[in-house]
């Protein structure tokens, strides 16, 4: 017997069954009527007192590389359930790969692929020059016979290559299918989690970006990691949106390199190492990835524009906001970019959302409109309000040491943070207090 489920997540009442507006949100699943009697005795279940509790603290296992030991929150938790996500030829398995050598000597590593053979793998192990004995390798998606495998072999980390290629017998949807893959990854958490044995599962993305399958796949494990960057360009962002045993503000940086993914200990000098010294509609902004300050140049071009509705481009930056920020400087200072098409870039395919590049966003926009270059080893900080007032940002301190340490001559941040600053810098510290106060301050009115 089967039973046709509805994912409820949706529908937005009955009203709407008919316009969900999501496709298989209907799926196929296996009815299974338990067989018991009336009187049969269930399992006594007693709560405890919390307070009379002994907590443990987790046991870590480094991964070789310190960057994704920082996304992690200070290395893989034994028994954990990692998922890890990203576009294809991003660079996942070969990420993975690499970790499976680098916990060489710790125990064996099983690395279960449904998608290579073994001679495909063997010939990105041959290239990354990965030589660790202790690796296994099983090519197979029938998750009954993974499981056996797993509980023979006992091994110190699987890696599963990837969740959607697995499949049951006991469910007839196709691999990849929702029920499929929901079933599927309770059975590996309830394995991992009782023989303690540290997962990573690989899953692909939609054309979203978000993980492919259900919602609740992200809810079962322990830990969700995105591997973010272009494809056509070297540099990787993996970073963390769920994690129970960390923090999920850290990323790290890495670069693809022949011999695989190297780490990027200092990203600052990285993504501004090609900078020319002082073009116009250009300038460093200092933002913050977690407790990592991060410098980053931000890129502005204003162009006539050719049509009747001008033109707003948001690269690496919300959309939205580059709008809210060009009315600001229109109405503020003045700028005529009504008829100006306005094209913003943050350097290195990095995503910022946070507010504190509102500043940088402002004057690199003004300089490309008046061409006048903003002095050379200006850095920018601060939030940009709708009546052109500079708000204060959060951890200033750690922003401008990161400048210092990269020999930048002046920073210019809030008014209401300078006041606040309780050390003294080598680089000038500027405060400002609205938009006209900062373009003054770069030169630009």
């Amino acid at each position: 017997m089967y039973v046709v489920t509805v994912d409820m997540n949706h529908l937005n009442g009955w009203e709407n069954a008919h316009g969900c507006n999501e496709w298989n949100s209907f799926y196929e699943e296996k009815f299974v009527k338990t067989v018991g009697t009336k009187y049969e005795k269930k399992r006594d279940v007693i709560p405890t007192v919390l307070n009379e509790l002994e907590g443990k603290d987790v046991i870590r296992n480094s991964t070789g590389f310190l960057e994704l030991d920082r996304v992690l929150g200070g290395g893989i938790v034994n028994g954990s359930l990692v998922l890890l996500g990203g576009e294809p030829g991003i660079g996942k398995s070969t990420l993975i790969l690499q970790i499976c050598d680098k916990i060489k000597g710790e125990g064996k590593v099983l690395y279960v692929s449904g998608e290579e053979s073994a001679e495909q793998i063997k010939i990105r192990a041959d290239r990354l020059g990965i030589n660790n004995k202790d690796i296994l390798f099983l090519g197979e998606t029938d998750i009954s016979l993974i499981e056996d495998s797993i509980l023979k072999t006992i091994p110190k980390l699987v890696i599963i290559d990837s969740i959607q290629t697995m499949y049951s017998d006991e469910i007839t949807s196709a691999p990849g299918s929702v029920s499929q893959v929901r079933e599927i990854t309770a059975k590996i958490m309830r394995m991992c989690k009782e023989n303690a044995i540290t997962t990573i599962i690989i899953g692909h993305v939609t054309k979203d970006g978000n993980i492919a399958g259900p919602r609740v796949l992200e809810h079962m494990v322990d830990t969700v990691l995105y591997l973010e960057g272009e494809r056509y360009f070297s540099y990787r962002i993996l970073r963390g949106v769920k994690n129970r045993f960390g923090s999920t503000n850290e990323i790290g940086m890495f670069e693809m390199q022949d011999k695989g993914m190297v780490e990027i200990t200092n990203p600052s000098s990285i993504l501004i190492s090609e900078r020319e010294d002082n073009p116009p509609g250009s300038i460093i902004v200092a933002t913050m990835e977690g407790t990592r300050p991060l410098l980053i140049e931000i890129q502005s071009l204003t162009t006539p524009s050719v049509f009747g509705m001008p033109r707003r481009t948001a690269n690496g930056m919300d959309y939205n906001r580059l709008t809210v920020l060009t009315a600001v400087l229109e109405k503020k200072v003045g700028l005529p970019l009504g008829n100006q098409d306005v094209y913003i870039n943050v350097v290195g395919g990095i995503k910022l959302n946070e507010p504190s590049i509102d500043l940088a966003v402002v004057l690199a926009a003004a300089s490309s409109y008046k061409n006048k270059p903003i002095p050379n080893g200006y850095v920018a900080i601060g939030e940009v309000g709708l009546t052109g007032e500079i708000r204060s940002v959060n951890l200033i301190e750690k922003r401008i040491k990161e400048a210092e340490k990269l020999g930048f001559k002046c920073c210019i941040i809030p008014e209401s943070n300078k006041k606040l600053l309780k050390e003294n810098y080598k680089l000038d510290i500027i405060g400002v207090m609205d938009i006209n106060d900062a373009m003054r301050k770069v030169g630009l009115k």
